[in-house]
C-alpha cells in the first residue's frame, strides 16, 4: 500500500496540472506562430509536446481553447502584473515609465504568445473574444487615465490622452514583431529607446 506521505496531495496535483497546461500553451504558441493557427490540429500539438491526444484533451477540449489561453497570457497577465504599477508612488510620468519597463519585460518573456495573439485573435469564439477585448480595454483605459493626469498636472503636454495611450501601446506591442533578445539587457535597451521616444514627445516644455 502506498505510504501516506507518498499520496499526491491536491495542491501538488494542481501544480502539476498548471505546469502541464503552461507547457502546452507555450508549445502551441510556437506552432501557431510558425505554421498558422488554421493549419494546425490538436494531433500536431500533442505530437510536438510528446503526449497522447487523450492527454491533451484532458487539459484542453479544443484548439480554440488553447488559443484562448494564449491570448489570456498577453492580456490578463499584463492587467494583473503591470497595472498595479500605475497605483504606486510617483508622478504620472514616473509610473508610466515603470509600466513601460514591465510591459517590455513581459513582452520579451511572452514574445511568441504576443505574435499569436495579434494575428490569430479573430479565430476566438465571440465569448472568448469579448473577454480578451475587455482586458485590452481596461489596460488602455488605465494608461489613458494616467496620461490624462499627467496632462492636467502640467507634467505632460496636452494632447488627446485616448490617442496617446493607443499610440503608446501600439508602439510597445509592435516590439514583438522584431525583438530577438531574451535577457534583461535586451529589455533595458528597448525600454530606454521607447521611454525616450515617449517622453521627448509628451513631456511638457
Amino acid at each position: 500500500m502506498t505510504a501516506p506521505d507518498r499520496i499526491p496531495q491536491p495542491a501538488a496535483r494542481r501544480k502539476r496540472t498548471t505546469e502541464r497546461r503552461s507547457e502546452i500553451v507555450r508549445a502551441a504558441a510556437r506552432i501557431f506562430a510558425d505554421q498558422g493557427y488554421a493549419q494546425v490540429g490538436m494531433r500536431d500539438i500533442a505530437d510536438a509536446i510528446g503526449i497522447r491526444g487523450a492527454s491533451l484533451y484532458h487539459h484542453f477540449r479544443s484548439k480554440e481553447e488553447i488559443l484562448y489561453a494564449i491570448c489570456l497570457t498577453v492580456t490578463r497577465e499584463p492587467v494583473e502584473e503591470n497595472l498595479p504599477l500605475l497605483d504606486a508612488a510617483g508622478t504620472p510620468a514616473e509610473r508610466l515609465a515603470e509600466l513601460v519597463r514591465a510591459h517590455v519585460r513581459h513582452l520579451l518573456r511572452r514574445r511568441t504568445e504576443y505574435l499569436v495573439g495579434l494575428h490569430e485573435r479573430a479565430a476566438l469564439t465571440p465569448e472568448h473574444r469579448a473577454e480578451i477585448d475587455a482586458h485590452v480595454r481596461l489596460y488602455h483605459r488605465r494608461v489613458r487615465d494616467v496620461l490624462a493626469a499627467g496632462m492636467r498636472g502640467g507634467e505632460l503636454r496636452e494632447t488627446d490622452p485616448t490617442l496617446a495611450a493607443l499610440g503608446l501601446l501600439d508602439m510597445l506591442n509592435g516590439v514583438s514583431g522584431w525583438i530577438r533578445g531574451d535577457s534583461d539587457a535586451d529589455a533595458e535597451a528597448v525600454v530606454a529607446a521607447h521611454t525616450a521616444l515617449l517622453f521627448d514627445g509628451l513631456r511638457a516644455r
